[in-house]
């Protein structure tokens, strides 16, 4: 009998391929304010996962809060320029049933859907990354987990987290993002 298997979806039709695909030459303006914002919502859950004191992980927003089998859920993470980035890193994710029931799901993605990319992140500057999470309608899961960090494609090495004991994480620089709870039928 096959276990369920997660499924998610991104915004971008390009995403749904198997390969990455270069991100343009460069942020416009335009494009870099859009990635960029003045201030974390007030209804976020803080964080502070902070990764080789280039980048901390401050807060994330997860909408709805609670998803049903069937439906998706928007994640959006805010990210702290603490100092400049020489890697163009790919932001991982990991969604688990987290139960261990299903399937592992990949959702790694260019920061700010590929408009934004990590070498041209400035001190100071807190970055906004969203994604879509797409619960498929029969699973069985109670509740999932959102695992995250970044991820140099190149050397195949992750930043690591200087501050374990501060955040939760499985002790490999991955973070718990948000447990999200399934809406049972």
């Amino acid at each position: 009998m096959r276990r369920p298997t997660l499924l998610a979806l991104l915004g971008s039709a390009t995403l749904l391929s198997a390969c990455i695909v270069e991100a343009p030459g460069g942020a416009s303006p335009n494009e870099r304010r859009q990635a960029v914002v003045s201030q974390v919502p007030p209804l976020s859950v803080r964080n502070g996962a902070n990764f080789e004191d280039k980048v901390e992980l401050v807060a994330a927003t997860v909408q709805p809060g609670r998803i049903a089998p069937g439906e998706g859920a928007r994640v959006t993470a805010y990210f702290k320029v603490l100092k400049p980035l020489e890697e163009d890193y790919i932001i991982f994710v990991h969604v688990e049933d987290a139960e261990g029931r299903a399937e592992r799901l990949n959702i790694d993605h260019k920061p700010a859907g590929g408009l934004y990319p990590t070498t041209q992140w400035k001190p100071g500057e807190t970055v906004k990354d969203e994604f879509n999470i797409v619960l498929p309608p029969g699973s069985a899961a109670r509740a999932l987990n959102i695992w995250m960090g970044f991820w140099d494609p190149k050397t195949d090495a992750r930043l690591q987290l200087k501050n374990p004991d501060a955040v939760r994480n499985d002790g490999r620089s991955r973070i718990l993002l948000a447990q999200v709870p399934v809406a049972q039928p």
